[in-house]
Protein backbone atom coordinates (compact mmCIF):
# COMPACT_ATOMS: atom_id res chain seq x y z
CA UNK A 1 0.00 0.00 0.00
CA UNK A 2 1.26 3.49 -0.66
CA UNK A 3 1.30 6.48 2.17
CA UNK A 4 -2.85 7.62 0.87
CA UNK A 5 -3.84 3.93 1.10
CA UNK A 6 -3.53 3.28 -2.44
CA UNK A 7 -2.57 -0.50 -3.31
CA UNK A 8 0.62 -0.17 -4.91
CA UNK A 9 0.50 -2.42 -7.72
CA UNK A 10 1.12 -1.56 -11.59
CA UNK A 11 -2.56 -1.67 -12.87
CA UNK A 12 -3.46 0.60 -10.10
CA UNK A 13 -1.21 2.96 -10.60
CA UNK A 14 -1.31 3.42 -14.51
CA UNK A 15 -5.06 3.62 -13.79
CA UNK A 16 -4.60 6.38 -11.25
CA UNK A 17 -2.30 8.04 -14.09
CA UNK A 18 -4.26 8.10 -16.71
CA UNK A 19 -7.44 8.72 -15.23
CA UNK A 20 -5.94 11.94 -13.35
CA UNK A 21 -4.72 13.27 -16.98
CA UNK A 22 -8.10 12.41 -18.39
CA UNK A 23 -9.09 15.22 -15.41
CA UNK A 24 -6.89 17.81 -17.84
CA UNK A 25 -8.37 16.53 -20.81
CA UNK A 26 -5.40 14.66 -21.55
CA UNK A 27 -6.26 11.16 -22.83
CA UNK A 28 -3.29 8.49 -24.31
CA UNK A 29 -1.58 9.57 -27.29
CA UNK A 30 -0.62 5.83 -27.99
CA UNK A 31 -4.14 3.36 -28.49
CA UNK A 32 -4.69 0.94 -25.73
CA UNK A 33 -6.75 -1.26 -27.91
CA UNK A 34 -4.40 -3.71 -29.91
CA UNK A 35 -6.74 -3.19 -32.44
CA UNK A 36 -6.68 0.53 -33.06
CA UNK A 37 -2.97 0.54 -32.25
CA UNK A 38 -2.05 -1.82 -35.70
CA UNK A 39 -4.18 0.47 -37.03
CA UNK A 40 -2.64 4.37 -36.79
CA UNK A 41 1.20 2.10 -36.85
CA UNK A 42 -0.23 1.33 -40.34
CA UNK A 43 -0.51 5.09 -40.99
CA UNK A 44 2.75 5.69 -39.12
CA UNK A 45 4.75 3.00 -41.02
CA UNK A 46 5.68 2.76 -45.05
CA UNK A 47 3.94 0.35 -46.32
CA UNK A 48 6.64 -1.87 -47.04
CA UNK A 49 7.87 -1.68 -42.97
CA UNK A 50 4.01 -2.06 -42.19
CA UNK A 51 4.13 -5.77 -44.11
CA UNK A 52 7.20 -6.66 -42.64
CA UNK A 53 6.05 -6.43 -39.39
CA UNK A 54 2.48 -7.56 -39.49
CA UNK A 55 2.83 -10.12 -41.92
CA UNK A 56 2.96 -13.72 -41.88
CA UNK A 57 3.56 -16.74 -43.83
CA UNK A 58 1.60 -17.92 -46.73
CA UNK A 59 -1.95 -16.61 -46.72
CA UNK A 60 -1.32 -15.84 -42.91
CA UNK A 61 -3.31 -18.69 -40.84
CA UNK A 62 -1.28 -19.50 -38.31
CA UNK A 63 -0.96 -15.79 -37.71
CA UNK A 64 -4.70 -15.95 -37.07
CA UNK A 65 -4.81 -19.18 -35.59
CA UNK A 66 -2.28 -17.71 -32.68
CA UNK A 67 -5.06 -15.25 -31.78
CA UNK A 68 -8.31 -17.64 -32.27
CA UNK A 69 -6.69 -20.33 -29.85
CA UNK A 70 -6.95 -17.90 -26.70
CA UNK A 71 -10.16 -18.15 -27.65
CA UNK A 72 -10.32 -21.42 -26.55
CA UNK A 73 -9.44 -20.91 -23.06
CA UNK A 74 -11.83 -18.70 -20.55
CA UNK A 75 -10.82 -18.09 -17.08
CA UNK A 76 -12.70 -18.97 -14.33
CA UNK A 77 -12.11 -16.09 -11.69
CA UNK A 78 -11.98 -16.92 -7.83
CA UNK A 79 -13.32 -14.43 -4.79
CA UNK A 80 -12.81 -12.89 -1.71
CA UNK A 81 -8.93 -13.84 -1.40
CA UNK A 82 -6.97 -10.78 -0.23
CA UNK A 83 -5.50 -9.66 -3.75
CA UNK A 84 -5.11 -6.08 -3.15
CA UNK A 85 -1.08 -6.70 -2.75
CA UNK A 86 0.38 -8.80 -5.79
CA UNK A 87 3.10 -10.11 -6.82
CA UNK A 88 4.70 -10.54 -10.17
CA UNK A 89 7.94 -11.64 -9.50
CA UNK A 90 9.37 -14.70 -10.98
CA UNK A 91 13.01 -16.56 -10.89
CA UNK A 92 14.38 -17.40 -14.05
CA UNK A 93 18.04 -19.27 -14.09
CA UNK A 94 18.50 -17.68 -10.68
CA UNK A 95 18.19 -14.27 -11.69
CA UNK A 96 14.70 -12.56 -10.42
CA UNK A 97 12.77 -10.42 -12.75
CA UNK A 98 9.77 -7.88 -12.10
CA UNK A 99 7.19 -9.60 -14.00
CA UNK A 100 6.75 -12.36 -16.26
CA UNK A 101 6.71 -10.23 -19.40
CA UNK A 102 10.01 -9.95 -22.03
CA UNK A 103 10.09 -8.17 -25.29
CA UNK A 104 10.54 -10.57 -27.75
CA UNK A 105 13.54 -10.82 -30.36
CA UNK A 106 12.05 -8.27 -33.32
CA UNK A 107 14.86 -7.62 -35.92
CA UNK A 108 15.37 -4.46 -38.29
CA UNK A 109 13.68 -2.15 -36.27
CA UNK A 110 15.34 0.83 -38.15
CA UNK A 111 12.50 0.34 -40.27
CA UNK A 112 9.71 1.11 -37.34
CA UNK A 113 12.09 4.39 -36.20
CA UNK A 114 14.49 5.74 -36.66
CA UNK A 115 16.25 4.83 -33.00
CA UNK A 116 15.08 1.27 -33.25
CA UNK A 117 16.70 -1.31 -30.69
CA UNK A 118 17.98 1.81 -29.09
CA UNK A 119 14.72 3.25 -28.25
CA UNK A 120 13.35 -0.11 -27.24
CA UNK A 121 15.91 -0.92 -24.86
CA UNK A 122 15.82 2.51 -23.19
CA UNK A 123 11.47 1.57 -22.63
CA UNK A 124 12.00 -1.71 -21.54
CA UNK A 125 15.08 -0.47 -18.95
CA UNK A 126 12.52 2.44 -17.91
CA UNK A 127 10.00 -0.07 -16.76
CA UNK A 128 12.52 -3.36 -15.51
CA UNK A 129 11.46 -5.46 -18.97
CA UNK A 130 13.67 -7.69 -19.73
CA UNK A 131 14.28 -7.40 -23.21
CA UNK A 132 15.98 -10.13 -25.98
CA UNK A 133 17.67 -8.51 -28.42
CA UNK A 134 17.86 -10.03 -31.98
CA UNK A 135 21.09 -10.49 -33.87
CA UNK A 136 19.46 -9.16 -36.73
CA UNK A 137 18.71 -5.87 -35.09
CA UNK A 138 20.09 -2.21 -36.50
CA UNK A 139 22.30 -0.85 -33.50
CA UNK A 140 25.35 -3.39 -32.52
CA UNK A 141 24.35 -5.45 -29.44
CA UNK A 142 27.08 -3.21 -27.56
CA UNK A 143 25.10 0.07 -28.34
CA UNK A 144 22.00 -1.56 -27.40
CA UNK A 145 23.40 -2.68 -23.84
CA UNK A 146 24.85 0.68 -23.12
CA UNK A 147 21.27 2.27 -23.73
CA UNK A 148 19.81 0.21 -21.79
CA UNK A 149 21.96 0.03 -19.11
CA UNK A 150 22.61 3.90 -18.77
CA UNK A 151 18.36 4.09 -18.88
CA UNK A 152 18.24 1.51 -16.13
CA UNK A 153 21.13 3.16 -14.04
CA UNK A 154 19.16 7.07 -14.45
CA UNK A 155 15.77 5.32 -13.52
CA UNK A 156 17.09 3.42 -10.35
CA UNK A 157 19.84 5.55 -9.46
CA UNK A 158 21.84 3.13 -7.39
CA UNK A 159 25.50 3.05 -6.56
CA UNK A 160 26.95 0.66 -4.60
CA UNK A 161 29.45 1.55 -1.63
CA UNK A 162 32.18 2.60 -3.34
CA UNK A 163 29.87 5.25 -5.65
CA UNK A 164 30.25 2.75 -8.79
CA UNK A 165 26.60 2.26 -10.53
CA UNK A 166 25.82 -0.73 -8.98
CA UNK A 167 25.51 -4.34 -11.18
CA UNK A 168 21.75 -4.30 -10.03
CA UNK A 169 21.23 -1.35 -11.90
CA UNK A 170 21.99 -3.29 -15.29
CA UNK A 171 18.90 -3.65 -17.36
CA UNK A 172 17.84 -6.85 -17.44
CA UNK A 173 18.50 -7.90 -21.55
CA UNK A 174 19.17 -11.28 -23.26
CA UNK A 175 20.39 -11.99 -26.79
CA UNK A 176 18.55 -13.98 -29.58
CA UNK A 177 20.88 -15.85 -31.52
CA UNK A 178 20.50 -17.10 -35.18
CA UNK A 179 23.06 -19.74 -36.01
CA UNK A 180 24.70 -18.61 -38.83
CA UNK A 181 26.46 -20.82 -41.44
CA UNK A 182 30.03 -19.93 -40.17
CA UNK A 183 30.44 -21.30 -36.79
CA UNK A 184 33.40 -18.86 -36.16
CA UNK A 185 30.47 -15.56 -36.81
CA UNK A 186 28.03 -17.72 -33.97
CA UNK A 187 30.53 -17.97 -31.58
CA UNK A 188 31.83 -14.32 -31.84
CA UNK A 189 28.49 -13.41 -31.26
CA UNK A 190 27.96 -15.52 -28.12
CA UNK A 191 31.71 -14.33 -26.81
CA UNK A 192 30.66 -9.96 -27.61
CA UNK A 193 27.01 -11.29 -25.46
CA UNK A 194 28.59 -12.20 -22.59
CA UNK A 195 31.12 -9.64 -22.42
CA UNK A 196 28.69 -6.71 -22.59
CA UNK A 197 26.14 -8.24 -20.18
CA UNK A 198 23.41 -10.61 -22.08
CA UNK A 199 22.08 -12.41 -19.23
CA UNK A 200 21.01 -15.32 -21.56
CA UNK A 201 21.05 -16.97 -24.67
CA UNK A 202 18.23 -17.39 -27.25
CA UNK A 203 18.95 -20.17 -30.06
CA UNK A 204 16.25 -19.51 -32.65
CA UNK A 205 16.15 -22.63 -34.38
CA UNK A 206 12.81 -22.28 -36.44
CA UNK A 207 14.51 -20.06 -39.02
CA UNK A 208 17.29 -22.32 -41.22
CA UNK A 209 15.80 -20.50 -43.99
CA UNK A 210 12.91 -17.63 -44.40
CA UNK A 211 9.66 -18.88 -44.88
CA UNK A 212 7.54 -17.77 -48.00
CA UNK A 213 6.26 -14.67 -46.76
CA UNK A 214 3.82 -13.13 -49.53
CA UNK A 215 3.89 -9.45 -48.24
CA UNK A 216 6.98 -9.44 -48.32
CA UNK A 217 7.56 -10.90 -52.52
CA UNK A 218 4.83 -9.03 -53.45
CA UNK A 219 6.25 -5.74 -52.68
CA UNK A 220 9.84 -7.68 -53.34
CA UNK A 221 11.17 -6.27 -49.97
CA UNK A 222 13.64 -8.06 -47.79
CA UNK A 223 15.14 -5.01 -45.32
CA UNK A 224 18.34 -6.70 -45.55
CA UNK A 225 19.16 -5.55 -48.60
CA UNK A 226 18.82 -2.10 -47.99
CA UNK A 227 21.57 -2.49 -45.49
CA UNK A 228 19.35 -2.66 -42.32
CA UNK A 229 19.16 -5.28 -39.40
CA UNK A 230 22.64 -5.95 -40.42
CA UNK A 231 24.70 -4.06 -37.67
CA UNK A 232 25.61 -6.90 -35.43
CA UNK A 233 27.28 -8.97 -38.35
CA UNK A 234 29.24 -6.09 -40.32
CA UNK A 235 30.84 -5.18 -36.91
CA UNK A 236 31.80 -8.66 -35.98
CA UNK A 237 35.70 -9.28 -36.48
CA UNK A 238 34.58 -12.99 -37.38
CA UNK A 239 32.34 -11.59 -40.14
CA UNK A 240 34.73 -8.75 -41.57
CA UNK A 241 37.35 -11.72 -41.87
CA UNK A 242 35.54 -12.98 -44.62
CA UNK A 243 35.83 -10.09 -46.53
CA UNK A 244 37.89 -8.97 -49.08
CA UNK A 245 36.86 -5.26 -48.34
CA UNK A 246 35.04 -3.56 -45.50
CA UNK A 247 31.81 -3.01 -45.02
CA UNK A 248 32.22 0.66 -45.33
CA UNK A 249 34.27 0.49 -48.48
CA UNK A 250 32.14 -2.39 -50.48
CA UNK A 251 28.43 -2.56 -48.98
CA UNK A 252 26.61 -4.06 -51.41
CA UNK A 253 29.44 -7.07 -51.64
CA UNK A 254 29.33 -7.32 -47.15
CA UNK A 255 25.42 -7.53 -47.98
CA UNK A 256 25.96 -10.51 -50.20
CA UNK A 257 28.23 -12.17 -47.64
CA UNK A 258 25.50 -11.79 -44.76
CA UNK A 259 22.85 -13.46 -46.87
CA UNK A 260 25.26 -16.44 -47.62
CA UNK A 261 25.95 -16.88 -43.94
CA UNK A 262 22.68 -15.70 -42.48
CA UNK A 263 20.64 -18.98 -41.73
CA UNK A 264 22.18 -22.69 -42.25
CA UNK A 265 19.73 -24.88 -43.05
CA UNK A 266 22.40 -27.93 -42.91
CA UNK A 267 21.50 -27.27 -38.51
CA UNK A 268 21.01 -30.37 -36.53
CA UNK A 269 20.90 -31.64 -32.80
CA UNK A 270 24.44 -31.41 -33.33
CA UNK A 271 25.42 -27.81 -34.01
CA UNK A 272 22.88 -27.08 -30.93
CA UNK A 273 25.72 -29.63 -28.82
CA UNK A 274 28.24 -27.30 -29.96
CA UNK A 275 26.53 -23.89 -28.98
CA UNK A 276 26.42 -25.65 -25.43
CA UNK A 277 30.03 -25.77 -25.54
CA UNK A 278 30.64 -22.37 -26.38
CA UNK A 279 28.82 -20.15 -23.51
CA UNK A 280 28.01 -20.83 -19.83
CA UNK A 281 25.24 -18.62 -19.96
CA UNK A 282 21.70 -19.86 -19.91
CA UNK A 283 20.88 -21.76 -23.18
CA UNK A 284 17.51 -21.53 -24.68
CA UNK A 285 15.99 -22.64 -27.99
CA UNK A 286 13.22 -20.78 -29.72
CA UNK A 287 10.91 -22.52 -31.72
CA UNK A 288 9.58 -25.41 -30.31
CA UNK A 289 6.02 -26.57 -31.05
CA UNK A 290 6.32 -30.60 -30.92
CA UNK A 291 7.02 -32.70 -27.45
CA UNK A 292 9.49 -34.65 -28.63
CA UNK A 293 11.59 -31.89 -30.01
CA UNK A 294 11.30 -30.53 -26.61
CA UNK A 295 12.80 -33.76 -25.24
CA UNK A 296 15.30 -33.64 -27.96
CA UNK A 297 16.46 -29.93 -26.45
CA UNK A 298 16.99 -30.58 -22.91
CA UNK A 299 18.60 -33.72 -24.10
CA UNK A 300 21.21 -31.78 -26.06
CA UNK A 301 22.05 -29.11 -23.28
CA UNK A 302 18.86 -26.15 -23.38
CA UNK A 303 18.50 -24.68 -20.28
CA UNK A 304 15.12 -23.66 -21.51
CA UNK A 305 12.54 -23.84 -24.32
CA UNK A 306 10.32 -20.85 -25.74
CA UNK A 307 7.18 -22.51 -27.50
CA UNK A 308 7.08 -20.29 -30.45
CA UNK A 309 5.90 -19.87 -34.16
CA UNK A 310 7.19 -17.20 -35.01
CA UNK A 311 4.36 -15.35 -34.58
CA UNK A 312 3.35 -17.03 -37.80
CA UNK A 313 5.82 -15.90 -39.96
CA UNK A 314 7.64 -18.79 -41.05
CA UNK A 315 5.02 -22.04 -41.61
CA UNK A 316 1.50 -21.37 -43.14
CA UNK A 317 -1.20 -23.40 -41.18
CA UNK A 318 1.54 -24.57 -38.57
CA UNK A 319 0.01 -25.65 -34.86
CA UNK A 320 -0.73 -22.89 -32.70
CA UNK A 321 1.59 -21.56 -30.25
CA UNK A 322 -0.64 -22.10 -27.13
CA UNK A 323 -1.97 -25.13 -28.83
CA UNK A 324 1.11 -26.64 -28.35
CA UNK A 325 1.68 -25.04 -24.80
CA UNK A 326 0.62 -27.94 -22.74
CA UNK A 327 2.06 -30.91 -24.65
CA UNK A 328 5.26 -29.56 -24.38
CA UNK A 329 5.09 -28.68 -20.45
CA UNK A 330 4.05 -32.45 -20.00
CA UNK A 331 6.80 -33.25 -21.87
CA UNK A 332 9.83 -31.99 -20.38
CA UNK A 333 8.22 -31.20 -16.78
CA UNK A 334 10.49 -29.22 -14.76
CA UNK A 335 13.72 -30.11 -16.25
CA UNK A 336 13.56 -27.17 -18.39
CA UNK A 337 12.51 -23.14 -17.85
CA UNK A 338 9.39 -22.52 -20.50
CA UNK A 339 8.54 -19.42 -21.95
CA UNK A 340 5.98 -19.09 -24.39
CA UNK A 341 5.56 -16.55 -27.48
CA UNK A 342 3.16 -15.85 -30.37
CA UNK A 343 -0.12 -14.36 -29.90
CA UNK A 344 -0.05 -12.30 -27.00
CA UNK A 345 -1.89 -8.79 -27.36
CA UNK A 346 -3.08 -8.36 -23.80
CA UNK A 347 -2.49 -9.14 -20.09
CA UNK A 348 -5.06 -11.50 -19.90
CA UNK A 349 -3.20 -13.26 -22.93
CA UNK A 350 -0.32 -13.42 -20.99
CA UNK A 351 -2.32 -14.93 -17.79
CA UNK A 352 -3.98 -17.71 -19.91
CA UNK A 353 0.01 -18.57 -21.24
CA UNK A 354 1.03 -18.90 -17.75
CA UNK A 355 -1.69 -20.74 -16.13
CA UNK A 356 -0.83 -23.50 -18.65
CA UNK A 357 2.62 -23.41 -17.36
CA UNK A 358 4.63 -21.17 -19.28
CA UNK A 359 7.26 -19.38 -16.18
CA UNK A 360 7.49 -16.09 -18.72
CA UNK A 361 6.04 -14.57 -21.97
CA UNK A 362 7.30 -12.57 -24.73
CA UNK A 363 5.36 -9.44 -25.87
CA UNK A 364 5.96 -8.57 -29.93
CA UNK A 365 4.65 -6.98 -32.64
CA UNK A 366 2.13 -4.71 -29.73
CA UNK A 367 5.89 -2.98 -29.10
CA UNK A 368 6.49 -2.81 -32.18
CA UNK A 369 3.50 -0.62 -33.12
CA UNK A 370 3.97 1.45 -29.80
CA UNK A 371 7.96 2.11 -31.42
CA UNK A 372 6.13 2.77 -34.76
CA UNK A 373 3.85 5.71 -32.78
CA UNK A 374 6.11 7.23 -30.88
CA UNK A 375 9.62 5.76 -30.24
CA UNK A 376 10.70 4.87 -26.10
CA UNK A 377 7.11 6.31 -25.22
CA UNK A 378 5.73 4.35 -27.45
CA UNK A 379 6.47 1.12 -26.15
CA UNK A 380 6.78 2.38 -23.04
CA UNK A 381 3.03 3.23 -22.77
CA UNK A 382 2.05 -0.51 -24.63
CA UNK A 383 4.60 -2.27 -22.19
CA UNK A 384 2.72 -0.26 -19.41
CA UNK A 385 -0.77 -1.13 -20.60
CA UNK A 386 0.03 -4.79 -20.97
CA UNK A 387 1.53 -4.72 -17.27
CA UNK A 388 -1.22 -3.47 -15.79
CA UNK A 389 -4.12 -5.52 -17.66
CA UNK A 390 -2.00 -8.70 -16.73
CA UNK A 391 -1.37 -7.09 -12.79
CA UNK A 392 -5.35 -6.19 -12.28
CA UNK A 393 -6.93 -9.48 -13.89
CA UNK A 394 -4.32 -11.79 -11.61
CA UNK A 395 -6.00 -9.61 -8.56
CA UNK A 396 -9.72 -9.87 -10.26
CA UNK A 397 -8.62 -13.86 -10.39
CA UNK A 398 -8.20 -13.97 -6.50
CA UNK A 399 -4.67 -14.28 -6.83
CA UNK A 400 -2.04 -12.71 -5.16
CA UNK A 401 1.40 -13.85 -6.71
CA UNK A 402 2.25 -15.17 -10.63
CA UNK A 403 3.96 -18.03 -8.69
CA UNK A 404 0.33 -19.43 -7.65
CA UNK A 405 -1.20 -19.72 -10.87
CA UNK A 406 -2.32 -22.80 -12.19
CA UNK A 407 -4.17 -24.39 -14.92
CA UNK A 408 -7.44 -24.77 -12.76
CA UNK A 409 -7.51 -20.71 -13.19
CA UNK A 410 -9.09 -21.61 -16.59
CA UNK A 411 -11.70 -24.14 -18.27
CA UNK A 412 -11.99 -25.02 -22.04
CA UNK A 413 -14.80 -22.88 -24.12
Amino acid sequence: MTDDGMPDAPGNRRQVEVYMQGMADVTPDVPVSYEKLEAEALDALSPEAYDYVAGGAGEERTVSSNRRAFDKWRIVPRMLRGAADRDLTVELFGREYAYPLFLAPLGVQSIIHDEGELATARAAASLDFPFVLSSASSETLEDVADAADEASSSTSGADDEDGNEDAESHAPKWFQLYPSADRDISASFLERAEETGYEAIVVTVDTPMLGWRERDIERAYLPFLDGEGVANYFSDPAFRARLDDTPEDRPLLAIREFIDVFGDATLSWDDLDWLREQTDLPLLVKGILHPEDARQAVAHGADGLVVSNHGGRQIDAAIPALDALPGIIDAVGDKATILFDSGIRTGSDALVALALGAEAVLIGRPYAYGLALDGQQGVEAVCANVLADLDLTLGLCGYSAIGNVERSLLTRS
